[in-house]
């Protein structure tokens, strides 16, 4: 099963911003997360279509959006506008799921659908062959540097065994090198990694991760 990272911006220095995304891509970074809150959804504010806008010209790298914002229909086209290749949005945040994977995928774009640890997997199942990824957040979303929530694997797991093989499953949430390899045998193929890239030196800390992964 091939391992997709996924390098989380919340993280990043933002004095340094371009710089540590350049980095990271020339270490091998194929995609990048970006979080956006909006302090409504979850306890926290990021940042919106600016930023992905100023990334968009420096960068061709795959833009995989994570939405944890209230009523995600009203802005999806407006991220996808902005220069987002993937949007995710939480099952928790709308009543109108259906309107939300349609709107996105009518661009052309994939969709993913997160839910947070506490939340069944119940939750996505209904759109499973509608949807190109799911996301199961591994710690309670709006922070960076939280603590990896093990219990999550379980339903990473029975995910999987639902959805098959080939679909993309994202964890988000605690990840180090240390235990990259815990979502991994659980069945995650797309691994968030936050400040596990860009605290310290990030071609370095990018490779110790792909050297974990290649072992696996």
């Amino acid at each position: 099963m091939e391992i997709i990272l996924s390098p989380s911006i919340l993280a990043a220095d933002f004095v340094k911003l371009g710089n540590q995304v350049g980095d990271a891509e020339r270490a091998g970074a194929r995609w990048l997360h970006i979080d956006v809150m909006d302090g409504v959804f979850v306890p926290n504010i990021s940042f919106g279509f600016p930023i992905i806008e100023s990334l968009r010209k420096r960068t061709n790298i795959v833009f995989d959006v994570h939405l944890m914002i209230t009523e995600p229909e009203r802005y999806i086209e407006k991220f996808i506008d902005a220069g987002a290749d993937i949007v995710t949005f939480h099952a928790e945040a709308t009543d109108n799921t259906d309107e939300c994977i349609n709107m996105i995928k009518s661009r052309g774009k994939r969709a993913g659908l997160a839910i947070k640890p506490k939340t069944p997997i119940d939750a996505v199942m209904p759109y499973l062959d509608r949807l190109d990824m799911a996301l199961c957040m591994t710690v309670e979303p709006g922070y960076g540097g939280q603590e990896y929530i093990k219990a999550v694997d379980e339903k990473i797991t029975a995910l999987r065994a639902a959805a098959g093989k080939d679909f993309l499953i994202q964890i988000d949430g605690g990840v180090t090198a240390a235990n990259i390899a815990e979502p991994i045998a659980a069945g995650a193929n797309v691994i968030v990694a936050g400040s596990a890239v860009f605290n310290g030196n990030v071609r370095e800390n990018m490779k110790e991760l792909d050297a974990v992964c290649a072992r696996l």
